[in-house]
């Protein structure tokens, strides 16, 4: 088995030059080849490539110097929640950290759009994934322009490049992030309209999902062309080498976790982890510790029993 057993399934699905893309050329519904029926085949080879994203997670955390962000951006009820449950269950939560981003507060607003985001960023040995994140500004704010007025910029700055613009500030911070160690990899989860319609509605069919159901959801089926078009810009123009997207089929969950978790083990494996080496300081300790240890096979004499008597005012009380 190759040491990440679902690393060929990111390679067709990955944007490192985003000249020239096309969403129109990438199919929601594609599944690599696999059928259906092979579902199983497919939860057992995830299952193997989780394990090793757990082997890989902890070189991370005890290595202390590289950190992973991961980025999800997609259509509402594209999978988003599932796909972070499922991929990430192999996960140490010690070392990962997900934060979801909703509508800015007014504190938010009161900032650049970035703030909020950078604010979030995962320290060393971490892995941060961001649910939704600073590329709302070229999704959301784009298809709703209006929305530009509430964060109260210099009017001279809101030009007709201002998209432009945002494209190469992200670029530029995401060069600035893996300059510092920061790795990044980008996934939008590209699911049709009709699947994202069933699953919409199957939420309103489950009491425990209602939750879930608000009906900015349906009203912005209306903006779909709208949408699609900015995340075709979105990838077009913050693609690249360092920070790639990953435009993930999104209809079938079960392969969508194949690619993710793929392209998260590949990113783990570009840094170049290991397990720290000890010093010669270090490594004198460590012999140290073993002498003791060896050394005492039992518990001292004098070592008390976990419930002692304290006597208080003619009182028994148990420590």
């Amino acid at each position: 088995m190759a040491k990440n057993p679902v690393k060929a399934f990111i390679k067709p699905y990955c944007i490192v030059d985003g000249r020239g893309f096309r969403l129109k050329d990438f199919d929601p519904t594609d599944t690599a080849g696999l059928e259906s029926d092979m579902k199983q085949e497919a939860h057992d080879l995830l299952q193997s490539g989780l394990a090793q994203l757990s082997a890989l997670q902890e070189k991370l955390y005890a290595q202390g110097q590289w950190a992973l962000l991961l980025i999800f951006q997609a259509m509402d009820a594209a999978g988003k929640d599932s796909i972070i449950k499922h991929v990430m269950s192999g996960a140490n939560p010690q070392g990962c950290h997900v934060v979801s981003f909703k509508a800015p507060s007014g504190n938010e607003l009161s900032h650049d759009y970035l703030w909020r985001c950078m604010e979030a960023l995962p320290e060393r040995g971490h892995i941060g994934i961001f649910n939704r994140s600073y590329y709302e500004e070229v999704l959301v704010v784009r298809v709703h322009p209006d929305l530009l007025q509430q964060q109260r910029l210099p009017p001279f700055l809101v030009t007709k490049h201002i998209w432009r613009d945002r494209y190469e500030d992200i670029k530029a911070v995401e060069r600035y992030l893996t300059r510092n160690g920061i790795a990044i990899r980008k996934f939008f989860l590209h699911v049709s309209p009709e699947e994202q319609k069933r699953r919409l509605l199957e939420r309103l069919e489950d009491p425990s999902k209602h939750w879930k159901v608000s009906i900015t959801d349906a009203k912005e089926r209306d903006y779909w062309h709208n949408y699609m078009n900015a995340y075709e810009q979105m990838v077009r123009h913050t693609s690249s080498d360092y920070a790639p997207w990953f435009v993930v089929p999104a209809d079938h969950k079960w392969f969508t976790r194949l690619v993710v978790a793929g392209a998260v083990i590949d990113a783990l494996e570009s840094i170049d982890l290991a397990f720290p080496t000890l010093d010669v300081a270090q490594r004198k300790e460590l012999r140290a510790v073993r002498e003791i240890l060896e050394a005492s096979s039992k518990l001292p004499k004098n070592s008390r029993s976990p419930l002692v008597k304290l006597r208080t005012t003619g009182t028994d009380v148990e420590e």
